[in-house]
């Protein structure tokens, strides 16, 4: 099983990363978080990278749902989508929740997981271009 949905696509980072954001709210996600790693790496080492950005993203009903189940899944929340630019295309990825919330033992986990994975999966698909 996959750990993540991925997709990649032309454009320029600025408007995938937008397109990005849209899908996410569309499909129930706020952005919590957006680290721009190539700005972090520049500032803290002093290095450059490409064009790379982590989005905390959470659909806050079924984040309250899995911590009512159990509390310490904070440390799996919120669901990581990346974007980063390489050879003149966006890939944008996002976690496969399924796959995280294996390595906890909670049965009451397995179909959350399930529903945010499939919309997850949706934003994804969203910014594939057939």
């Amino acid at each position: 099983m996959e750990y993540g949905f991925t997709t990649t696509r032309e454009g320029s980072f600025e408007e995938v990363l937008a397109l990005t954001k849209e899908s996410l709210s569309a499909h129930g996600f706020g952005v919590l978080t957006e680290i721009d790693v190539k700005a972090t790496m520049k500032k803290k080492l002093d290095v450059e990278f490409d064009k790379y950005i982590i989005l905390g993203a959470c659909n806050p009903p079924f984040a309250y749902k899995a911590l009512q189940a159990e509390k310490q899944i904070g440390l799996l929340l919120p669901c990581n989508v990346i974007l980063y630019e390489q050879d003149g295309l966006v890939t944008v990825s996002a976690i496969n929740p399924g796959v995280a919330m294996n390595m906890v033992e909670n049965d009451a986990l397995a179909s959350i997981a399930t529903e945010v994975g499939e919309k997850l999966h949706a934003v994804i698909d969203s910014l594939s271009v057939s």
